[in-house]
């Protein structure tokens, strides 16, 4: 009786141990930070959390944070957003989501936690405010929630130069202006009597040239906290991050900041981008920077290839391709080769029903009886659907959830023009 031989290919385990190895090296790329500041008002502030860690199922899940908050009309908004923004946004995530549901879940997160921050600072009646820039990286996907005229660029390690944030300065974004407008906001320049009128488009009451912030009971609910989002997932060769508050970027572009520290460790290149923006136009303002290295762990820092040169003409969203579905990998090889930088998620609007929609096959993202702002518990009945009041009902129905507690609808309201503002309008006696 003959046996047939089986064609199996047996594979050592030494091999086994090293492939594990390669991937846990892929997945989790070495970050490495370094910032500098200028100060002129003392009302820049900083948020730095690296290896931050959270349960899932049998392991552990790794992730830093980095914040920008860059405040106006005084420093407690700033102080607080910078203490309880994390908090907030974290609450609006549940507990048992896998890598993959946690990563996409963090759109919908920043928008709960930056309104539920502003809203929980409006009830101190304290009046200044704050931008805010707020960066969560896992594994090579970068997570960008903003509000205000801060921005985040990354550097991928192919070239290009990718903007992260949206500028929400009056004068250059007429579509925030609009949306001011339409919900009973005016937008003008400061005017000196006799007709004329000088310095950028500012929303009145209150003066203010942006039109998202955290804070700024000055001004009317319609400067909304609703944060521009944009994710993106680097390839395995990685790159460099740059935070910066206005300071820098009133003097310095996206390319000058870039090259201007070119081949420099982070600490060293955030204090080069704050020395060059000083030096180009003196310290008008508070002038700070973050620089983050997202390097793969198995090349040391000052190994990571020169990004390719490329023209001026990459800086926008025609730069993102998607990866390939088939990535090619090899036990020889030392990395896996590098895909494009791929765009996971980018939304705007400043509309909470739109922003807190689940779009995503993700059935546990907001709880049935919780407010998908606030999280506080809501008896049954007692929820507001999001989309009520919705102008297109045939697509969006009342009875759908996420739900609202009826202060966080409150707030929706006011934000979107449909009820008198909450906030305290006396400075435009001042």
């Amino acid at each position: 009786m003959s046996t047939k031989r089986e064609n199996h290919q047996t594979v050592p385990l030494s091999v086994l141990l090293k492939r594990e190895l390669a991937n846990e090296k892929i997945e989790r790329p070495e970050i490495i930070h370094g910032q500098a500041s200028q100060s002129k008002k003392g009302e820049d502030f900083t948020l730095v959390k690296t290896e931050c860690q959270r349960i899932v199922g049998d392991g552990v899940s790794t992730y830093s944070v980095f914040g920008l908050f860059d405040g106006h009309n005084g420093s407690a908004a700033a102080i607080y957003s910078k203490e309880n923004l994390l908090t907030n946004v974290l609450a609006a995530i549940p507990s048992d989501l896998n890598r993959d549901e946690w990563v996409a879940a963090l759109p919908r997160a920043f928008v709960a936690g930056f309104v539920k921050t502003d809203k929980e600072f409006q009830e101190r009646s304290q009046t200044s405010g704050t931008t805010v820039t707020f960066v969560i990286i896992e594994g090579w996907v970068i997570s960008v929630a903003s509000v205000g005229d801060s921005r985040c660029i990354v550097e991928p390690a192919e070239g290009g130069v990718y903007y992260l944030s949206a500028d929400h300065r009056l004068e250059i974004n007429e579509e925030e202006r609009q949306r001011i407008t339409s919900s009973g906001g005016e937008v003008g320049r400061l005017n000196t009597g006799g007709g004329a009128e000088i310095g950028p488009l500012r929303c009145w009451p209150g003066g203010l040239c942006l039109s998202r912030s955290i804070g700024d009971m000055d001004v009317g609910e319609f400067i909304v906290p609703v944060p521009y989002v944009k994710q993106i997932k680097l390839s395995t060769a990685g790159g460099r991050l740059i935070i910066s508050s206005d300071g820098v970027w009133d003097a310095l572009s996206a390319e000058e900041a870039l090259d201007c520290c070119r081949g420099m460790p982070p600490d060293a290149a955030a204090a080069q981008i704050v020395k060059d923006a000083v030096g180009h136009k003196g310290l008008r303002d508070d002038t700070t920077c973050i620089v983050i290295d997202i390097l793969p762990q198995e090349k040391p820092q000052a190994s990571l290839p020169q990004p390719k040169r490329q023209g001026k003409g990459v800086l926008f969203k025609s730069m993102f391709k998607k990866k390939s579905s088939e990535s090619s990998s090899s036990v020889e090889k030392e990395y896996i080769e590098p895909d494009e930088v791929e765009e996971l998620f980018e939304e705007g609007s400043a509309s909470l029903s739109e922003r807190l929609d689940t779009k995503y096959p993700l059935c546990n993202m907001f709880k049935l009886f919780m407010c998908a702002v606030c999280q506080v518990e809501i008896k049954p009945g007692e929820g507001i659907s999001i989309h009520a009041g919705s102008s297109n009902p045939g697509k969006l129905r009342p009875w759908d959830g996420p739900f609202l507690c009826s202060s966080c609808q409150g707030k929706k309201e006011a934000m979107e023009g449909k009820r008198p503002s909450g906030r305290r309008h006396d400075s435009d006696s001042d």
